[in-house]
């Protein structure tokens, strides 16, 4: 496993292009899979999850080819004979594949997909709302095998605001005709891609952005589209900028996809200048503790909370970090309390962070996506050496993050 070198004590400066959202990419191309026609999507981010479901689309019989952030899907034929089960354990998005192929080919077979240590994320919602649509539910000695005859529109409920269960759900019902409602549907913002990227495909879908989705599916053709900006990303580097006491231009960015997020770093005391698809944040002014709490959209990501938490280590005063989404988001907070970090795990959820405490250099592990993006951040602005490893799991949504840190002032290398 590779590991990240960090020298902190540098600001961040300069300006840094947004690219595609992970979190759109993966089930817009598992999406291509519903139609023979050529599917073209640009801005697609260059990181491992994205490679690994372009190797699943060959594997499935599709057609795949890129070029810089191009990608072009031809699923002519789709076949299950030469999937590869491994690669399916170790990708968490890999169950995006559910919907799709079951609408395809009307019988799907996956084992229990892996990805990120973050908790428990059963695929309980996954299988009860394709379950509603007709789909035959069984349990292998490997994970779950769906079939149907034809699926079938009508009112889908999901249990939860799943956001992979409804672009399951969304996907499948794409491809069926008549009319399917999906409620208490998930509203973030990657989803609504989805769901666009259907619309252009020539399914008729009404409710993008709350969560009651209306779909009436037919049969669809190929589509050109181009991802909506990573989020998450735009986030990260604001929170790094504030933190570093450095100042970025980040673009483009898609302004109601932030409020909360920047509603939350002026609270904190950041410094932002929002223009059109460009935002400007500055970390000139001391930071101010803070509460936050993941919520499903329009709420806080639960994937910006652990980044944040670095911003709390150097708050005046006390702050209160709470994600009730999964049991296994403060694996971080460890890290950083070896790091000099003033932290309190109160319970699998709550984190109690009181700063402002230097932090120092020391060899720490990123245990998952988002907490390797925070130990990043926290070797940035730490005193010395910081060693990181086990670093692969930030590439698996974060582009080419060491080489466009350094291109703003971090003193980062990467070893093998």
């Amino acid at each position: 496993m590779g590991t990240f070198v960090i020298e902190g004590g540098r600001s961040l400066h300069g300006e840094v292009a947004i690219p595609g959202a992970k979190n759109a990419a993966t089930p817009i191309l598992a999406a291509t899979l519903l139609t023979r026609g050529e599917c073209v999507i640009h801005r697609v981010p260059s990181i491992t999850d994205v490679a690994k479901m372009l190797e699943l689309l060959r594997a499935l019989g599709a057609e795949v080819s890129r070029e810089g952030s191009t990608v072009r899907v031809k699923a002519s034929e789709v076949t299950l004979t030469n999937l590869p089960f491994n690669l399916v354990k170790g990708m968490r998005s890999s169950v995006l594949l559910l919907g799709p192929l079951l609408a395809r080919l009307k019988e799907v077979e996956l084992p229990e997909p892996g990805g990120c240590i973050i908790g428990n994320r059963p695929l309980d919602s996954h299988l009860y709302g394709l379950a509603q649509l007709g789909a035959e539910v069984r349990q292998t000695s490997q994970g779950y095998r769906l079939a149907v005859s034809e699926l079938k529109p009508g009112r889908v409920v999901l249990p939860e605001f799943s956001v992979t269960a409804t672009e399951n759900v969304l996907m499948a019902a794409a491809l069926t005709p008549g009319t399917t409602v999906i409620e208490l549907a998930a509203a973030e913002p990657h989803v609504q891609d989805l769901g666009r990227f259907l619309q252009a495909m020539g399914a008729k879908i009404r409710g993008l952005g709350t969560h009651r989705l209306e779909i009436v599916g037919s049969r669809l053709h190929g589509a050109e589209y181009t991802l909506m900006p990573d989020q998450i990303e735009i986030g990260t580097w604001a929170a790094a900028a504030a933190v570093t006491r450095g100042r970025l231009k980040l673009s483009p960015v898609v302004p109601e996809h932030l409020d909360i997020i920047l509603l939350k770093l002026r609270e904190i005391g950041v410094d932002i200048n929002l223009v059109g698809e460009e935002l400007t944040v500055s970390g000139s002014r001391p930071l101010k503790s803070f509460k936050l709490q993941a919520l499903p959209y329009p709420g806080f990501p639960t994937d910006l909370q652990a980044p944040f938490a670095v911003l709390a280590t150097q708050a005046q005063g006390t702050s209160l970090i709470h994600d009730p989404l999964y049991e296994g988001r403060l694996n971080h907070v460890s890290e950083l309390v070896k790091m000099g970090a003033n932290a309190v795990v109160a319970d699998p959820h709550r984190v109690v962070i009181t700063g402002p405490t230097p932090l120092y250099g020391r060899e720490i592990r990123s245990f998952d996506l988002r907490a390797g993006a925070t130990l990043i951040m926290a070797g940035l602005v730490a005193q010395g050496e910081t060693v990181i490893s086990d670093i692969e799991v930030v590439d698996r949504g974060y582009e080419k993050i060491d080489e466009r840190l350094r291109a703003v002032g971090a003193a980062i290398r990467r070893l093998a």
